[in-house]
């Protein structure tokens, strides 16, 4: 992640907006129940939110450093930090209520690697789980943040297919001006079973 783009996601400007834009749609759209799972917590903001309004929560981050400083900041809170891949993480299986990103998929390095990251998840959601999340559109003010830094953006109108495809049940979609919001469920009674690749 380049370094303006760092700053903006630990700015008091970003967490205006998480507070005023995407908190009141996430409460909107399910009940994150007792214990989730947060993909790409960044300097933790969107961390913030969720450990004041869950009994627990896992933030899985690949940046050593920035896991580590997250580790350091939330010791001794009702946050679980790991630092790992969180394809490679062996999160276990049937455990979380929900499951959140906000704002990195587009980091990931291919769609191969999301699409790895949506049937991890599937398998780590209990039954009746959701799956919420939000992301850039490829649109150039986003992609000129992006300059010396991973964008992969997912074109919204593939997304339901691959979360179909990674065993999740309708996808409900809102799209935006620069951003798109999601939520999936794990249907009752679905397979855990994670394709080979």
């Amino acid at each position: 992640m380049n370094e303006g783009h760092l700053e903006f996601l630990a700015s008091a400007e970003w967490a205006q907006m998480l507070q005023t834009d995407l908190w009141p749609w996430v409460e909107s759209v399910g009940d994150l129940g007792d214990d989730v799972v947060e993909i790409g917590p960044g300097p933790g903001l969107t961390t913030d939110l969720l450990r004041g309004r869950v009994a627990h929560v896992t933030a899985v981050e690949v940046d050593e450093a920035l896991a580590a400083a997250l580790k350091r900041r939330l010791s001794g809170t009702n946050v679980s930090v790991v630092s790992a891949d969180a394809t490679r993480a062996n999160l276990p299986s049937n455990r979380f209520s929900a499951a959140t990103c906000f704002s990195m998929l587009h980091h990931m390095a291919a769609p191969k690697d999301q699409d790895a990251l949506f049937e991890v998840l599937h398998r780590a959601l209990r039954p009746g789980g959701i799956f919420v999340g939000a992301d850039a559109i490829d649109i150039e003010p986003i992609r000129a943040g992006h300059i010396d830094d991973t964008f992969t953006p997912v074109p919204p109108e593939t997304l339901p297919e691959r979360l179909a495809k990674a065993g999740f049940g309708e996808t409900e979609m809102d799209v935006g001006d620069y951003q798109f919001r999601f939520v999936a469920r794990k249907v009752d009674g679905a397979s855990t079973s994670v394709p080979s690749t």
